[in-house]
């Protein structure tokens, strides 16, 4: 599930954004579920840095093939019988398939044999892939989709022509199928799979506590992965709920490309995509969303105010709220400085108590966990209020 050609798009992620020292911990306070297995490290620790709380529950698990016959038996006939046009579907997986080469010493054989063809790449990552190989891909599908790559080269013909098809994870979207019946000799090379998910208890708990918002955004790097994960969503019966949040805006869907976000799509949820398709770029999109909230946020006399799905951030301090002390100021923010009556506080807490010594107790707790006592006004008789910063 690589989302990137190599470390350095980290890496540049943070040097594009170094220059902007309010940047470093815009997503405080946010929990952001990573749906990847491959380089859900990387991705972590880049969004950890901006100061998110980042859960992993990868939806699928790659399987590779280095060790697979077939995949040294197709690498053998290639090198012997040298395809005319190389169809390379992923960056990932044309690194494996170098990698499984590698490993049975036929690396070079195959590298040579591929720069004597016409090497055609499915988007900018398999594009990336090649030219790390050493070679020079002769065309490219900007689209991403194998179907633009079918319509290309069925265009110019392929009766006669033996090429070779390097398939991902979720098969080869037909390709072979497709130029077979048109009168070529396909040759089919299947690098890896999608398995199942390495913990799906921890999958299923991920899909539960996106439904009852203790997460304020997911993070999708394929379509396999986006597709399952929704998949264990409509199997807990949770899909409404799920759609709801991403709907209301109070979670995020941020998908790598246009092609990982098509099956949220398809069931009517808006995605994050960066221009391009790097992890460095996926994590400024989804750190300029959270920088533009800021934004939005409520200024109150003790700073900036800004209510997550589990936590508050005040003035850049993540307020040490209990659950219940969070559901009281965020009652007080809905407010946006009017007035809440002692009622509204108390049905926020939990329980049916009608106290009014229990609503004056989770204000108190609410002036304490922020540091600052002007921050909630007593209106005597009314209710309470937030203290709004002179507009």
């Amino acid at each position: 599930m690589r989302v990137t050609d190599g470390p350095q798009d980290a890496q540049a992620a943070d040097e594009g954004t170094t220059a902007r020292p309010a940047l470093g911990q815009v997503m405080a306070g946010c929990t952001v579920l990573v749906t990847a297995d491959r380089r859900a490290s990387e991705l972590a620790s880049a969004l950890e840095r901006r100061g998110a709380t980042v859960r992993h529950a990868p939806a699928l698990t790659m399987v590779p093939h280095a060790d697979d016959d077939a995949l040294v038996d197709g690498t053998r006939s290639l090198i012997t019988t040298p395809p005319d046009v190389v169809v390379v579907t992923t960056g990932i997986g044309f690194r494996a398939w170098v990698e499984a080469a590698d490993a049975h010493g036929l690396a070079d054989h195959l590298l040579d044999t591929l720069a004597d063809c016409r090497i055609v790449a499915r988007g900018p990552k398999a594009r990336g892939a090649i030219q790390a190989a050493g070679l020079t891909a002769d065309w490219v599908a900007e689209s991403e989709t194998s179907g633009e790559i079918a319509d290309v080269l069925l265009s110019e013909g392929v009766d006669g022509l033996r090429i070779a098809v390097q398939h991902h994870g979720a098969g080869a979207d037909g390709l072979d199928v497709v130029f077979g019946e048109a009168g070529a000799d396909v040759l089919s090379l299947v690098v890896y799979r999608w398995g199942p998910p390495p913990d799906p208890a921890a999958l299923r708990a991920s899909v539960e506590a996106a439904a009852n918002g203790e997460i304020d955004a997911v993070v999708f790097t394929s379509a396999p992965g986006s597709e399952a994960w929704l998949r264990a969503v409509e199997s807990e019966g949770v899909l409404p709920s799920v759609r709801g949040r991403f709907g209301n805006g109070s979670m995020v869907a941020a998908a790598v490309g246009p092609i990982t976000a098509r099956p949220l799509e398809s069931r009517g949820i808006e995605t994050l995509q960066p221009e391009r398709g790097r992890l460095g770029a996926l994590v400024r999109t989804l750190v300029g969303h959270y920088e533009h909230a800021e934004t939005l946020a409520i200024e109150t006399v003790a700073g900036r105010l800004l209510i997550r799905s589990r936590s508050a951030v005040l003035d850049g301090r993540v307020l040490p709220l209990s659950p219940s002390g969070l559901a009281v100021l965020r009652v007080l923010a809905v407010a946006r400085g009017d007035v809440v009556r002692r009622d509204d506080v108390l049905a926020a807490l939990p329980g049916e108590s009608r106290d009014a010594h229990a609503a004056e107790v989770a204000i108190a707790r609410v002036r304490d966990a922020a540091g600052d006592r002007a921050l909630v006004k007593t209106v005597v008789k009314r209710g309470y209020r937030l203290a709004l910063a002179a507009g």
